[in-house]
This record gives structure tokens, C-alpha cells and sequence, in this order.
């Protein structure tokens, strides 16, 4: 069975039951049933096939969170259309690399989906959808190795399915609930997760363009939610409401869930003090999307994941978390060797740290990588020194991760350069090439980088 039928079982029985609530770009507040996202849905496949695109094909994305996200989304999947979104914070330099690995029919940004949401409005539905099984790919998310070498992970439509059955069952989602999502469509947390549970639930979603800090209360107060998805960032700010304002959004409030990041164990004790809820903490990645979690009822364990899921095997090996089940992607989109490596008899190898306790409960110890996690958002060194490395003032770069209180590691860069060279000027260079979360937060002129005796940068030796 592939995602269309099965979430076709929530648009035809609740077919005129309110599903979505959105804003337009007027700033309009709009309400579509279950039906009608089914319309707009086959209307938008009716788009996508007349401009030719086809079974196999790849779309490219890089939109903010808007409704057209859904509808492109839920085209692709009855056409066999491979979806691809990008982060919309990636600059030419990161585009370039997915648009040229990718090799998209189509890429869809701010200047096109205005048209195609107009032409979709005259356009005949489309009843029929491509006779799709579980196994075939439904989109491929970029995420970085430690190369700094961009890989599209291929997720199928039976990994996002058994994720999303997962998560509904664990976390009691049902179509009582009204979901509050925040969270950003191009990354796993907010599709694989956030679309993926609304579908396959069948509950009330209000989609926002992004958490915003000074509307938040505003947000909550007027949807008034029982369910929400955050990273670390999103519950230290909401830590900041009037005692008030936390108490009644906790009054109507039945479930926080945070991942993307690990959340401080303070700020889990805090949230309870001031909402009156323990934050369900879990643990996925986008190879992956969820392997482990807190339990719904139970002890959630400050610093701990919590157990795996249905269906998921875990192992730990020289203190390294494996991974195996339903949920994990069958590889890198063009990168066999790749992939080779990241398996060992069956089990993905997840590049995370991990203990086991004796009663079960998983706890993530850091990366083996020196990957930095910021804001929920990944950061690879090697990515952010090679730029720096290609200035002609820099000689030698190394970046890595210092603890901020509110994003949780924030980049900072080393460099050995020219007595004369402003780091102001590298700052700048920085933010014209990447997403704002990968510029470093500092600039700290050295005069060599610790090294072994083989050459290797000796990054824990450099100065705080």
C-alpha cells in the first residue's frame, strides 16, 4: 500500500470534516476540509503532468511553509514524483550543489508557485494516480556527512508510513487532537513527522510560516492546541511567556514533543514548572526519521530518548547507536560507495554515541563526528572550512561547536590568515554564501592549528 491510499482512508471518512487552516500572503486565515485538500491536491497533479513531468522524476522545492507545499506534495505522490525540498535558508552555493546531484524536472521557488497555483485553479482534477507500491521513493532529503559532501537520503513510501503509524499509535494522535505546526516543511521533523501524523490521523492542523518568538502566544492562544512539535530553540523562547499565558496554553495543551537537537535536561524541569507538562523528548535523524522515544505514559527521563519504537532494533557497538527497521531509508540518492558505508549487516550506522540503561532507557552521548547542532538545524565543519580555506587570506581553518544557551551549539571559526585581513570581512563573505545558522558566531585569529604528528587539526586543544 503507498501513502495515497492510505491517505485517501482519512479524506474520503472525513471528507468534510475541517482539516487545514492557513494563512495566505495577504496574511488571510483560511479553513479547507479533507475533501478539499484532496482537490487541490489532484488539481496540482493535473499542473504537474500537462508541464510533462512524470513517474521517476524529481521535484525541487524551496518555499517557506505555505499550502502550496502540501498541495505539490500530495501531487508528487499520486503522480510517482520524487519530492525534494530544500532548506529555505540555503544560499546559491548550497543550491547549486543539490539542483546539479539532484538534476530536477522542475524546481519550484517563490517566483513559480504563484503561476502554478493559478493554473491549478482552472485545472481539471485528476482522478487516477500512478500504480505506486511501498518500496518506491517518495522524496529525498539532503542532509550533509561529515565530508560536508551533501547526500539525499531516498525515503519510501513505506518508511514515511511506518513512521507516521508509529508515531500516531505511540502518541495517541487521533482525530480529536489540533496540531500546531511550526516547524519547517523542507526538513524531516516537519514533514515526516508533522504532514505524515495529520494525514494519517485525520486531526485539525493550523500550518504557520515559522515560529515566531513575538506571535507565539498569539498563536497559541487563538488556535488553542493540543499538540504540538518543537525543536530545543522553539521551548527555551516559549520559556520567556508571562507565568499567565504558560499556564493556560498548558490548560488546553495534551502533548510537547521536541527533537532535532538534545534538550537540556533544565529546560524540560523548567517547561514543567511553568506549562505543567514534561516535554516528550525522542530520537531520529533524517536517514532514519524516529527510532526512539519517551513514552507517552511513563517516566520521561530528563537527557534520556527513551525506548525504541515498534518495529525498531537497536545496537550498540564500541559505543556507537545502530539502527534497523521500517523506518530506515535504503540509501543515498547516486552514492553507492556511500551507502556501503553506512551499513554493517543490516543496521545503519547512526554516528551518535549512546548508553543503555538497565531498565532500558537510551541516552545519546554526542556525535562521533564533530557535527555542531544548532537550532535543531545540522552544521558540518568541513562545509563552512573549505570556504574559508578557499580566501586567498586564510591559510589554515577549523570550525567548531561552543554551547549557547538558546540554540544549543553555535559555530565558531579558527583561522590562521594575513596580520592585516579583517575577520570582519570573512564574516561577511560567510553570509553570502551560507544559511544564516552556519555563519560562525565568531572569528578567532591563531597563529597554527594544533596538529599531530600526522597533520590531523587537534580541535580540542584549541583555545575557548
Amino acid at each position: 500500500m503507498n501513502l495515497q491510499q492510505l491517505f485517501d482512508l482519512t479524506i474520503h471518512t472525513r471528507g468534510r470534516e475541517p482539516a487545514l487552516e492557513f494563512y495566505d500572503r495577504e496574511g488571510r486565515l483560511h479553513t479547507i476540509t479533507f475533501e478539499q485538500v484532496g482537490q487541490r491536491a489532484r488539481r496540482m497533479a493535473a499542473v504537474l503532468e500537462s508541464r510533462g513531468l512524470k513517474r521517476g522524476d524529481r521535484l525541487c522545492l524551496h518555499l517557506s511553509n505555505c499550502v502550496e507545499i502540501i498541495d505539490l506534495y500530495l501531487a508528487c505522490i499520486r503522480l510517482g514524483i520524487i519530492f525534494i525540498p530544500i532548506n529555505i535558508l540555503y544560499k546559491e552555493r548550497e543550491m547549486t550543489h543539490i539542483l546539479n546531484d539532484a538534476q530536477p524536472a522542475l524546481l519550484v521557488d517563490d517566483q513559480l508557485v504563484g503561476q502554478l497555483a493559478k493554473e491549478a485553479e482552472s485545472a481539471q482534477p485528476m482522478s487516477s494516480s500512478w500504480p505506486l507500491d511501498g518500496d518506491d521513493p517518495a522524496a529525498i532529503i539532503y542532509t550533509s556527512g561529515t565530508t560536508g559532501a551533501s547526500k539525499g537520503a531516498i525515503l519510501t513510501h513505506n518508511n514515511f508510513a511506518a513512521n507516521g503509524i508509529n508515531l500516531n499509535a505511540c502518541w495517541q494522535i487521533t482525530s480529536a487532537d489540533r496540531f500546531l505546526l511550526a516547524l519547517p516543511l523542507f526538513h524531516v521533523h516537519g514533514l515526516g513527522n508533522g504532514l505524515h501524523c495529520w494525514l494519517l490521523s485525520g486531526c485539525l492542523m493550523r500550518l504557520l510560516e515559522r515560529f515566531d518568538q513575538r506571535k507565539s502566544a498569539e498563536a497559541f492562544l487563538d488556535f488553542r492546541p493540543t499538540l504540538f512539535f518543537g525543536v530545543p530553540t522553539i521551548y527555551v523562547r516559549l520559556l520567556e511567556l508571562p507565568e499567565q499565558t504558560a499556564r493556560e496554553i498548558g490548560g488546553f495543551m495534551r502533548l510537547f514533543v521536541s527533537g532535532s537537537a538534545p534538550l537540556p535536561a533544565q529546560v524540560l524541569e523548567d517547561f514543567h514548572s511553568r506549562f505543567g507538562h514534561t516535554i516528550l523528548e525522542r530520537y531520529g535523524m533524517t536517514e532514519t526519521q524516529m527510532n526512539i522515544s519517551n513514552p507517552y505514559l511513563g517516566e520521561r527521563r530528563p537527557g534520556s530518548v527513551g525506548f525504541p519504537l515498534p518495529g525498531v532494533s537497536i545496537q550498540i557497538r564500541d559505543g556507537e547507536l545502530y539502527v534497523k527497521g521500517p523506518n530506515v531509508f535504503g540509501g543515498y540518492w547516486r552514492r553507492e560507495e556511500a551507502t556501503r558505508a553506512a551499513f554493517v549487516d543490516g543496521y545503519f550506522r547512526t554516528g551518535d554515541i549512546a548508553e543503555r540503561s538497565d531498565d532500558g532507557y537510551y541516552t545519546l552521548k554526542g556525535r562521533r563526528s564533530d557535527v555542531i547542532i544548532s537550532g535543531g538545524f545540522n552544521i558540518y565543519p568541513r562545509e563552512i572550512e573549505e570556504f574559508l580555506l578557499e580566501q586567498e587570506e586564510v591559510t589554515e581553518a577549523a570550525v567548531t561547536g561552543m554551547p549557547d544557551p538558546v540554540r544549543g551549539e553555535v559555530p565558531v571559526a579558527y583561522v590562521v590568515c594575513r596580520p592585516d585581513f579583517d575577520l570582519q570581512a570573512l564574516e561577511h563573505r560567510c553570509r553570502s554564501a551560507f544559511a544564516s545558522f552556519k555563519v560562525p558566531r565568531s572569528f578567532v585569529r591563531v597563529a597554527a592549528l594544533p596538529r599531530t604528528a600526522l597533520g590531523k587539526v587537534q580541535k580540542h586543544l584549541l583555545p575557548a
